[in-house]
Order: C-alpha cells, then structure tokens, then sequence
C-alpha cells in the first residue's frame, strides 16, 4: 500500500496539490488584505467563502487529474524501463526500447540499449569460447586415450608378450628333454611357473589401468577399499588401509586421488615385487595426507626400474598438482618406495 502511494503517478499528483494548496492561501491572503484595507461593496465575508470553496473544490479536482495526466507519459516510459532491465536480467539482450524524447530519460534507454548489446556481444564470444572449450576438451581426451592405448599396447609388447614367447620357448625346451633329463626339466618347470605368474601379475597390473577412472558415485574410502578387496582376490599381495572419516574432499579430488592410487598399486604390481603395501589417509590441519608405501626392492633414478615407472610417477605429480596438492615419493634399493601427498581439503563451513 505505502509503495502504491510512493509511485511516480501519486507523486506527480501530490507535488500538483501541493501547488494548489499554496496558490489557495495566497489567494485566500490577497482576498482577505483587499477586504480589510478597501473594503469594496462587492467583497464580503460570505463572498470570500463562496470564492474560495468554489475555487477550492474546482482546484482540487483539476490538480489531480493535471497530476494523473502529466505522469502518464513519463510513467509508460519508465515501465518500459523497467521491462527492459527484467528482460536483460533474463538473458533476453536482443531486448531493446524506443527512444522517441530528447531528455535525460532518453539518455537513459540509450545507455540500457547499449549495454544489450555489448551483453550480447559478450555472450555470443563466451558460447563460441564453450564451444570451441568442448572441441578442445574432446580432442585432448580422444588424445589421452590414443597415448594411453598406446602406452598399453608398449607394456604388453614389452612386458607380457616377451614373457609369454620366453614361455613358449622353455616349454618346447622342457618337453624335448623332460625323458632323457628330469631334474633340468624340473628346474625349468619351476622357471616356467615363475615366469607365469609374473606374467600373470603384469597383466593384472596392466588390467587395473582399465578399471573405470571414476568413482561412479562412491566415497573415496569405499573406492579405496572396493580396489583393495579386488586385488586381494587376485594376487597375494597383503594390503593395509587405514583411512579416516570425513576426509571431506572435493569430487574433482577425489576422483584424482583415486586415480593416483590406481596408478602407484599398478606400478607395484609391475615393478616392485611387494609382499606388503600400505594405504593411509588422514587429516592433518586443513590437508589430507596419503600415504602409499610397500617393502619392494626400491629403485633408484638410472635404473631401468625406475625409467618404465617414470610415466607413471610423471602423471601421478601432474594429477596431484592439478588439485593444489604436494607430491614427493622416496625409495631406496631393498627399502621399498614410499608415495606422499598432501591435498588441500574443504573448509568446513563451505564444505
């Protein structure tokens, strides 16, 4: 209700009776000065009365509606202000308004129908950067996973391949001298199981890079533990997790926490001939600290060793400082390697 009064339309009508009220009492002054310093036949007292509720209702009248008309004009062009102001909060910038006066209102519509413009300039150069964000982003991930098919395809012609030929080769030896030498044929057979579960562990380890690299909606620590429990089933690496409640991480990082530890039990299985790893998390301030250790035989920087993992610790650093985190990993021959990482956690009162 106080709104309604406050408009412009009430406005203009209150500042006309407010003019009419001050030209009522100077007349009423002027009429009454003439009446007591004259005093002409004509003018009496009842005379003065009549005048002035005559002119009083007559003025009252004429004020209102001089008022109501005068805010009209000036009312229209501000609602059609204001419907543009909406419609550009909306997104609407191809929205525009006549300016048919030469006054500063007319400036003001201008000054609107220039900003949609540039608005829907702004928006037609941001839709164009999305699209060409998606093409990018389309390509660098066709990209990835051609280098990573590939990176695949190299471990196994190197790795799998060249111990299952070696397989085949000892076997056809075994079988040529198993009657005429047992014990060498037994000695090989041992090489040839040996030689089969390592085969069998590199090929694990190069499965678990096509596991999903996703979460697919789980937390974090039940990711951990459902790879974990995979991995147990499959080779008798004994695996210790520890991690706490409420690590409250973001889900980008997440998702690359996660794939970081894929890539370090991967390169285990691979390369360190663990018979323990353990996996920690924990909160430490505002950071969450993981920790992915084993007891394999380590490596140092020019081995050979360590130039097939270098990929891998190369994507795990790139993974962990895409998120803001701190990536270190230490190892020494017969000591086994040791992975940290430090990310930063949400704040609480965000999180």
């Amino acid at each position: 209700m106080f709104m309604r009064w406050n408009n412009i339309r009430y406005m203009y009508i209150r500042s006309h009776l407010y003019g009419f009220v001050l030209i009522t009492f100077l007349l009423l002054a002027i009429l009454l000065s003439v009446y007591v310093w004259f005093r002409p036949e004509w003018l009496d007292v009842q005379a003065v009365l009549f005048f002035m509720t005559t002119y009083a209702c007559i003025g009252f009248i004429m004020s209102v509606y001089a008022g109501f008309q005068s805010s009209t004009g000036i009312k229209q062009r501000m609602d059609r202000l204001s419907m543009l102001i909406k419609l550009l909060s909306r997104g609407d910038f191809s929205a525009r308004v006549e300016a048919d006066h030469q006054d500063e209102m007319t400036g003001l519509a201008e000054d609107l129908n220039e900003l949609g413009e540039k608005l829907q300039k702004q928006k037609d150069s941001i839709v164009k950067v999305a699209d060409e964000r998606a093409e990018l982003a389309k390509s660098a991930h066709k990209a990835a996973t051609i280098e990573e098919r590939q990176r695949l395809a190299r471990d196994l012609h190197d790795a799998v391949s060249q111990q299952l030929f070696a397989l085949t080769m000892m076997a056809q030896a075994t079988e040529k001298i198993f009657d005429k030498k047992p014990d060498k044929a037994k000695h090989q057979l041992h090489e040839i199981t040996q030689m089969a579960l390592q085969a069998q562990t590199e090929m694990r380890a190069l499965l678990l890079h096509l596991r999903p690299v996703y979460l697919s909606g789980e937390s974090l620590s039940e990711g951990v533990h459902s790879l974990i429990e995979e991995l147990k089933q499959k080779c008798s690496v004994q695996f210790f997790v520890d991690i706490e409640d409420n690590l409250n991480l973001s889900d980008t990082s997440e998702e690359h926490v996660f794939r970081v530890l894929q890539e370090a039990l991967s390169n285990i299985l691979r390369h360190a001939n663990a018979s323990t790893v353990h996996v920690k998390m924990s909160v430490v301030d505002d950071r969450v600290f993981v920790h992915i250790g084993d007891n394999g035989i380590g490596f140092r920087a020019e081995d050979k060793q360590a130039t097939k993992a270098s990929y891998g610790l190369k994507t795990m650093r790139e993974r962990c400082e895409e998120i803001g985190g701190d990536f270190s990993i230490r190892s020494r021959e017969g000591e086994g390697t040791h992975i940290d990482m430090r990310v930063p956690r949400l704040r609480e009162d965000i999180g």
